[in-house]
């Protein structure tokens, strides 16, 4: 299998999407943001995913029930988000940002995901 050349799907995040593997276990996807671009904040409820970042730098926020934290983004980074994590990610404007994701369990046909609730405390942190 070879990475498709133009994306399938647009997340709910408003990620690019182009669908690499998928197993009755887990499913596996390149995401892309263009330079500048920032996701839309969503929080995943049915599935867990585990992100490999491949090229480009930005910022990513999470939060957990009271905890969160922006992790910067570079190739190499790995992270985890849980199903029931809010989060947003944004690429710098040097480039586009792209990550290989790992879904389990696969995603369901009909991509759910829902913004987060808003709260003064967590507007401020996400990235902008």
């Amino acid at each position: 299998m070879q990475r498709p050349d133009a994306p399938v799907a647009i997340a709910p995040d408003g990620s690019q999407v182009r669908v690499l593997l998928r197993l009755d276990g887990g499913s596996m996807a390149h995401f892309g943001l263009a330079a500048g671009q920032v996701s839309r904040a969503v929080a995943h409820h049915a599935v867990d995913e585990l992100w490999y970042v491949l090229s480009g730098h930005g910022q990513m926020w999470r939060r957990q029930r009271e905890r969160q934290e922006m992790v910067p983004l570079r190739p190499g980074t790995c992270l985890s988000i849980p199903a029931g994590t809010h989060f947003q990610f944004r690429a710098d404007d040097g480039g586009p940002l792209a990550a290989v994701g790992v879904t389990m369990p696969p995603w369901p046909r009909s991509l759910r995901s829902s913004p987060p609730r808003r709260r003064s405390s967590t507007r401020d942190a996400r990235p902008q």
